[in-house]
């Protein structure tokens, strides 16, 4: 079954902000930037953790805007977020006052988790191997 149209513009809006958000964070990641060297210092992953999870970001990002991929990126993309998500609520918290943050980071973190859950719902059926069951 295919998406109407009303569903296809909305899951054209999500997957772009969801692979946008994701996309504008590698540069920190990618650079060293003082917020992801602290996250990822604080959580003990710097910085094999904040390259390892830009990788899988940018490629989360870009399944997103590939049609025939969209089911697959936001899968990836709510594993890498969810991850991201876990370490606010227990080892981070929502605000990073070191780094000048005030909750921002996570309020992204949870609209990609968001959008990339509601594109995924829209393409259930294009999900590999258990797709044609829903």
């Amino acid at each position: 079954m295919s998406l109407s149209r009303g569903q296809n513009i909305t899951s054209s809006i999500l997957q772009l902000v969801a692979a946008v958000v994701l996309f504008q964070t590698l540069f920190f990641k990618f650079t060293g930037a003082k917020e992801s060297v602290y996250i990822f210092s604080t959580l003990g992953l710097e910085p094999w953790g904040r390259i390892g999870s830009g990788v899988v970001e940018l490629i989360a990002s870009i399944l997103l805007v590939i049609p025939s991929t969209v089911a697959l990126g936001a899968i990836l993309s709510l594993g890498v977020i969810t991850g991201a998500i876990f370490s606010h609520l227990t080892k981070l918290g929502i605000a990073l006052p070191a780094v000048s943050d005030r909750g921002e980071l996570f309020v992204l973190a949870v609209v990609v988790f968001v959008c990339s859950a509601a594109v995924l719902i829209l393409h259930r059926r294009e999900i590999p191997v258990i797709g044609s069951r829903f």
